[in-house]
Order: C-alpha cells, then sequence, then structure tokens
C-alpha cells in the first residue's frame, strides 16, 4: 500500500509509486494523502486530502488484501500524520518505508512546522525503514551538527533503519554516496555514478523500490533481507534515472519500466 500525493504530471507522488511497485512484482494499492497542481518544475498547490477521508480509503483496503508493506510520502497536514499514526498502531506487524517529503524539487514547502514535529514524535517510532536526502535528514533532525548525528539522531527517534541519499551533498562530482545507518552505527555506503539530470520523483521511486522489494521477502528476520533489500532498490532507483526521460519543461521523469523496453530491443 502506497499513501501519497496524486502529482497530475505522472513523475512522483502515487503514480510514480505505482509504476514502481508493478515494476518490481507487487499490487499496488493506492491511498490518496493529497491532490496537488504540479508539473515537472514545480509544486504550485496541494490540497490535503481530510484525516478521516485518508483512514477510510486505507482501512477498506486493510479489512480486504493481505497488505504486506506500507510506503509513506506526501502526508500533507499535521492531522493526516494523526490518523497515520492511529493506522500504523493499528496494524503494528507490517514494515513501513517513510519518504519524509518536506520541500518539492521546485522548492515548495510541503510540510509545516505542526506536521514535522508529529513525523518526529509519532511516524518515526513506527518507521522501519526512513529514506530522507540529506537535506531532509538535517530538518528531521536540527540538533545534529553532522549528517552521521542526523541519522543516530532519527535512529533514537525510534526508526528502524535509515537510508540518507546524497545527492544533495558534494562531496564528490562523480559519485552518489547512499548511507545506510542502523543498530546506531553505520551498516554500507552505496556508491552510484553520479548522473547529470535532474530527477522528478526520484525519491518516490527509491522508497516504493524499498517498500516492494520488502513486502516480498520471505527471510525470517528483517536484519537478514535488509541489506539486499536496500541495494537492489538502490539499484532499480539509479537504473529508472539513467534511462531517465523529458516530457516537459522541467525535471526528467525516472523511467521506472527501464527493463521493458531494453527486453523488447527498444531505446
Amino acid at each position: 500500500m502506497t499513501l501519497a500525493g496524486n502529482d497530475p504530471s505522472g513523475g512522483a507522488g502515487i503514480a510514480a509509486d505505482i509504476e514502481t511497485l508493478i515494476s518490481l512484482g507487487c499490487h499496488p494499492a493506492p491511498v490518496i494523502t493529497a491532490l496537488t497542481v504540479q508539473d515537472t518544475r514545480n509544486v504550485r498547490a496541494s490540497w490535503p486530502v481530510a484525516a478521516e477521508e485518508l483512514l477510510a480509503q486505507a482501512q477498506a483496503v486493510l479489512e480486504d488484501l493481505p497488505v504486506a508493506a506500507l510506503k509513506i510520502g506526501m502526508i500533507g497536514h499535521a492531522d493526516n500524520a494523526f490518523a497515520l499514526h492511529t493506522l500504523l498502531n493499528t496494524h503494528p506487524n507490517i514494515p513501513v518505508v517513510l519518504d519524509p517529503i518536506l520541500t518539492a524539487g521546485g522548492g515548495t514547502e510541503l510540510a509545516s512546522s505542526a506536521l514535522i514535529e508529529v513525523m518526529q514524535t509519532l511516524l518515526l517510532p513506527r518507521t522501519t525503514v526512513l529514506t530522507p536526502n540529506s537535506i531532509e535528514a538535517r530538518r528531521l533532525a536540527p540538533e545534529a551538527d553532522t549528517l552521521e548525528a542526523c541519522a543516530m539522531a532519527l535512529l533514537a527517534r525510534g526508526c528502524r533503519y535509515v537510508l540518507i541519499t546524497g545527492g544533495h551533498e558534494a562531496e564528490s562530482s562523480s559519485e552518489v554516496v547512499n548511507r545506510l545507518y542502523g543498530n546506531n552505527r553505520l551498516l554500507d555506503a552505496h556508491r552510484w555514478p553520479r548522473l547529470p539530470a535532474d530527477y522528478h520523483g526520484s525519491g518516490c521511486t527509491l522508497a516504493a523500490a524499498i517498500a516492494a522489494l520488502l513486502a516480498q521477502s520471505r527471510g525470517p528476520l528483517l536484519e537478514e533481507v535488509i541489506p539486499t533489500v536496500i541495494h537492489r532498490a538502490q539499484d532499480y532507483a539509479w537504473r529508472s534515472l539513467q534511462a531517465g526521460y523529458r516530457v516537459g519543461g522541467g525535471q526528467l521523469i525516472p523511467n521506472r519500466l527501464y527493463w521493458a523496453r531494453t527486453s523488447q530491443g527498444l531505446s
């Protein structure tokens, strides 16, 4: 199940999640958290759904389908975060991947200080894998003075694993370094060739891929499957970005079905 905003450009949000989940062999159950006016450049406006409408959508599906993982993207409002807390407490055994969307790629703020506070206090303790970029990590853990300290603070707030993506960091002009933290330490640093373009929906793609692979994992312990899941999800996301294409005047769209074109001999 993916709980996210609707992006009418088809590049991010629910559209990105559905494409990713289908591409990785899952049946998507999309729950809308917000309606947006956006294109490939920026979000112009957004209207969160009412908290009771969010819960009604999710509960109807959870009572009918064997949901194996939850992916949370844009939340939209503090009231919706409270509703998600209720939902997660009702289903404590379903792994949760939280992509903490605070700002649109074009700069529009998508999370108020009240929403960030509820995320910090109520949602992070129920999160299996948190996937912030470096900017989001610093905003969620403002007391920390380094990214590693941010990761430790987010783990202390209750996240089981934190994957901080490094696309916004300038530590290398040729590589992006994504760091996975858990068990109060750095578990792995994944290095990927830095691509030349900017992409609309890259974070959604990565988080949804992690959720899809967690849903399909059959390992008896989360610790046994997390390293493979995280690496495979990053590989899928990077290849989707590498095959990205332009549909508008802003950022490129990841090609989340890149493998289908390759298998058919198309470019």
